[in-house]
């Protein structure tokens, strides 16, 4: 059977998977998760704030996107976005936003909901009495947050947030579904140019394969790292 695999399809693809393909991929995958953490920490400080509202609206959003399939998700945005856009600045057409940008705001959107719970539980592994004795020293809420409880917050849960980051590497081959050449798509287009759909989804599982593992190796000893220093 390998008998009759071109493995030279592979090796004239390298430079178009891997510099295209690959680097849109990655991307995607930093920039989705930067604002993901900040817009899910946002969203963590909104649930545990005193103010029933703003608690109630955040958990109905963390609630709503959790409940969804992403590709549903990422259907939504593409097809939505530029009539919210349209919405916004008054224009008489549909706004042209992209599919990297409409990717973009999904996987910020989305990915948020999750960053949000990590977050929150990393705030509320920090002992009251910190918070009490910055308050005591007179610090205001938001330099407690900055300078005390975040900070430690984000070292605490670094592990897990990384993990969530390796679960939306994998997740960004949906965008696939758009046509946008993210890895997967690439070597689609390769597959289906060379009738070559064996070889090439192979390669391209074995890719995402061998990242995803060394990255979930890198984790486990960053965990042991920050387990001997607490």
């Amino acid at each position: 059977m390998l008998g009759s695999f071109d493995f030279d399809v592979i090796r004239r693809s390298l430079p178009y998977l891997f510099y295209e393909g690959m680097t849109f991929t990655l991307t995607l995958t930093a920039l989705s998760a930067l604002g993901g953490l900040i817009f899910g920490t946002a969203i963590a400080l909104m649930r545990l704030s005193g103010y029933k509202i703003l608690g109630r609206i955040a958990g109905l959003y963390v609630d709503f996107m959790r409940s969804l399939p992403l590709v549903l998700v990422i259907f939504w945005f593409y097809f939505l976005v530029p009539y919210i856009g349209q919405w916004l600045t008054g224009a008489s057409r549909p706004i042209s936003v992209g599919a990297f940008a409409s990717s973009l705001i999904t996987f910020i959107m989305f990915e948020a909901a999750y960053f949000s719970e990590i977050m929150r539980a990393g705030i509320q592994s920090i002992s009251r009495g910190q918070p009490a004795a910055a308050n005591a020293l007179g610090l205001t809420y938001a330099q407690t947050m900055r300078y005390v409880v975040l900070p430690q917050a984000f070292r605490n849960m670094l592990p897990v947030l990384l993990t969530q980051t390796i679960v939306l590497f994998q997740d960004t081959s949906l965008v696939y579904v758009l046509s946008i050449p993210d890895f997967l798509g690439a070597a689609s287009k390769v597959a289906q140019r060379d009738g070559r759909l064996v070889e090439m989804y192979l390669f391209a599982a074995l890719v995402y394969f061998t990242i995803s593992c060394v990255a979930s190796v890198g984790v486990r000893r960053l965990q042991s790292r920050i387990a001997i220093i607490r």
